[in-house]
């Protein structure tokens, strides 16, 4: 018998559940769609660069046990099934995943195969839980992450990881897919030319050498961090919100791809012992699992105000004041190192992140839809759910969201969490100088505005 794996964002072999049924079932061709789905909008640059590199060592990985990573492009409720019949599969494995277009697209296709007589299956390889498996006593979604964290812990541990499937085996020789017999798909070269093709390395110009310095994609970068763990968990509690020191776990664009199984890390934080550490970045895996189980719910996190009354918030549009936050130009150092290490690396430090957030929905008073478009698309660990999540939260206008008298002040934040600045003079070497560019905006007068800006919707019938 032969399976197909359709690989999504599940780039791993270690505890993974649909590859394993797909062992089980016999054979296993691995197809990765590019897909087309109305509704979904494209992936970021930054995050097309990670995946380009992701799927080349997934396919290496896969090329050593004989099993072909097939990559195909356009619709997959067309393309499945031609896989399907060209390989003569009688089963397609997947894990599932929770936005509400994509699930719309499983639904369809597993429908459509089951009754042409195969196995179509899906599995729990991305989540801790499952969205609909944590409800309030109602059958409601919790709106509130503490209600939500302790509804996790009352539902028991997650489940335990597996490791490598036992058997795992390509198709013989003359089986075809793709248009191509197997052994085509076999070749490191072949697999090259096809993702060459789809044009997700920058060439001209070349802006990803900062991203190829910080970070290593694949399963095997992810288990390195996995195995690193212990030792950044002794001081996670403190060390995670200094930026300018290595105390986070680095594990989020792993995550993201499904290079390596929440649950795997999840018992690999819970060996580590019972200090603050360990408990600390366990809040932070049940935070993303709350950002995936609020987007279940609302479809369109990434477009629609949470909370509907910030549809009439007075907004501003700024080109000029938004490209300066963006290019780190605002003369606010610690939003500027953190706007240009974003650039540089395609990541940033957390507790930046929400000083960034603060600055531009508060300070600047832009839409949250723009700093959430600009990390879209510049993040390494951009997802469809704790990006727009987390940018309502900052905004204020998203469930359980900052309360709106909630203004960081940078210059404070530094203070607290940089306070010998080499976090700031890392990324903004020339503060202390006549290039120094001037502050855009005075941090006391903004946070005025934006308080008064805010009371005025909160006072609004409805309320914030």
């Amino acid at each position: 018998m032969t399976a197909l794996w359709w690989v999504r964002d599940d780039l791993r072999l270690h505890d993974n559940p649909a590859l394993a049924a797909a062992a089980e079932d016999g054979d296993v061709i691995a197809v990765h769609v590019d897909e087309r789905i109305e509704g979904v909008r494209e992936p970021g640059g930054a995050t097309l660069w990670w995946l380009h590199h992701s799927l080349t060592r997934l396919g290496a990985a896969l090329r050593a046990q004989g099993v072909p990573l097939v990559l195909v492009s356009g619709d997959p409720e067309e393309l499945i099934p031609q896989l399907v019949r060209d390989s003569g599969a009688d089963s397609v494995l997947w894990n599932r995943r929770y936005h509400a277009p994509r699930r719309a697209v499983d639904a369809r296709l597993k429908s459509a195969l089951r009754e042409q007589g195969l196995r179509a299956e899906s599995f729990d390889g991305y989540l801790l839980h499952e969205p609909w498996t944590i409800t309030t006593q109602s059958g409601d979604p919790y709106k509130v992450y503490s209600a939500f964290a302790r509804a996790c812990g009352e539902a028991g541990p997650p489940r335990a990881a597996d490791g490598l499937p036992p058997r795992l085996v390509g198709p013989p020789d003359g089986v075809r897919a793709g248009g191509y017999e197997m052994r085509t798909w076999l070749r490191e070269e072949h697999l090259e030319r096809v993702l060459d093709r789809r044009g997700w390395i920058p060439t001209s110009p070349d802006w990803a050498g900062g991203l190829r310095e910080a970070w290593s994609p694949g399963e095997q970068g992810a288990r390195q961090r996995l195995e690193d763990l212990d030792g950044v968990l002794v001081a996670y509690a403190e060390d995670r919100e200094r930026p300018a020191t290595e105390g986070t776990t680095r594990l989020s664009p792993h995550l993201r791809f499904g290079e390596v199984s929440p649950h795997e890390v999840w018992h690999r934080s819970v060996e580590c012992g019972r200090g603050t550490g360990p408990e600390s970045f366990r809040r932070e895996l049940l935070w993303r699992e709350f950002a995936w189980h609020r987007l279940f719910h609302l479809p369109d996190l990434a477009t629609r105000n949470v909370r509907r009354q910030f549809d009439r918030f007075d907004w501003r549009e700024d080109s000029k004041e938004l490209r300066a936050w963006q290019r780190g130009r605002t003369g606010i150092d610690l939003v500027d190192a953190g706007m240009r290490q974003l650039w540089e690396t395609g990541w940033m430090h957390n507790r930046v992140r929400l000083v960034t957030g603060s600055f531009l929905t508060k300070n600047l008073r832009q839409h949250w839809r723009r700093g959430e478009e600009w990390f879209w698309d510049t993040l390494v660990d951009a997802d469809e759910a704790s990006n727009p999540f987390n940018w309502q939260w900052a905004a204020g206008s998203g469930d359980d969201a900052a309360p709106y008298f909630r203004v960081f002040n940078p210059a404070r934040q530094q203070e607290r969490f940089d306070p010998d600045g080499d976090y700031v003079r890392r990324w903004v070497p020339e503060i202390g100088t006549e290039r120094r560019d001037d502050p855009i905006v005075d941090l006391r007068d903004s946070r005025r505005d934006a308080l008064a800006a805010y009371e005025e919707v909160r006072g609004s019938p409805d309320g914030v």
